[in-house]
């Protein structure tokens, strides 16, 4: 099965407020994105369905999200958000148990004014419990978040992560060496995988080319190996930069020239079985 391994929806109409993270220069995403935007651009690309994760930190965005799974088979799977520094989070959690479209969660760490929020007090003892759930955490990093967030995974070797989008490594290469020592340090953890999704909107928008990411998916592979990597579009956020087709074929032009077995891994196996898809 070929799995979107990231993309997001939102009503932006009926929810414009939570959107704080929507800058002027994000204009055009201000706008509804839903699963019948996103249907026909998946099949341009043979993908046969998709993982929805969260883009509003408001309780409300996770049961959208699996409102929306409910009504539409394509979803295979929701990352929802849950405040995990909060104290009532394992009542929360609970309240979410036996849905089995629920995946995982994801806080939004790399817009936290503290760089080591991930490895913060608050952080760790709501990520300690999602194992206990069978839950799955989403790693929303910068280079600058990657010493703390090692060592949230040291912590908790036996809790499955994801890092989403490599990292969001500057691609004019100004964070190279400390981007590229931090992904080959976390990927030392055996239960932590990798999203090669969310590269185009941290190149130029306006003038990128598949080649330039091209070092940074060689890097990825060679600290993780494929069976840890998965591709994921960011849509609709990608969009500012590129098409949903173009976005996908940065790494679906890599691949070709690994093995069909990592090729398959890489375009739905390992996502599939993070997610516990069926």
């Amino acid at each position: 099965m070929k799995i979107d391994a990231h993309q997001h929806f939102w009503n932006y109409t009926e929810d414009a407020a939570d959107f704080t993270w929507m800058s002027d220069d994000l204009y055009a995403l201000k706008r509804n994105f839903m699963p019948d935007d996103l249907a026909p651009l998946m099949a341009t690309m043979g993908m046969e369905g998709s993982i929805a994760v969260q883009a509003r930190e408001v309780v409300a965005e996770t049961d959208f999200l699996l409102k929306l799974a409910k009504d539409h088979l394509s979803i295979k799977g929701v990352v929802g958000w849950l405040d995990l520094c909060a104290d009532d989070v394992e009542a929360s959690l609970e309240s979410y148990d036996g849905n089995s479209k629920l995946k995982g969660f994801r806080m939004l760490i790399h817009d936290r004014p503290d760089v080591n929020f991930a490895d913060s007090r608050g952080h760790l003892q709501g990520v300690s419990i999602l194992k206990e759930y069978g839950y799955t955490y989403d790693l929303l990093l910068r280079t600058i978040h990657l010493p703390a967030a090692i060592r949230l995974v040291n912590k908790f070797q036996n809790q499955p992560f994801v890092v989403d989008h490599i990292a969001k490594p500057a691609m004019d290469g100004s964070d190279w060496e400390a981007w590229k020592d931090g992904i080959e340090k976390i990927s030392q953890f055996p239960n932590v995988m990798c999203k090669l999704s969310g590269l185009v909107t941290e190149g130029d928008w306006k003038d990128w080319n598949a080649s330039n990411f091209v070092p940074y998916l060689d890097t990825v592979i060679e600290a993780f190996g494929a069976d840890r990597l998965m591709i994921g579009s960011d849509w609709p956020v990608c969009t500012i930069a590129s098409g949903y087709q173009p976005t996908m074929g940065i790494v679906t032009q890599w691949v070709e020239k690994l093995t069909l077995t990592e090729q398959s891994a890489i375009m739905g196996d390992t996502c599939a079985q993070f997610y516990s898809v069926t």
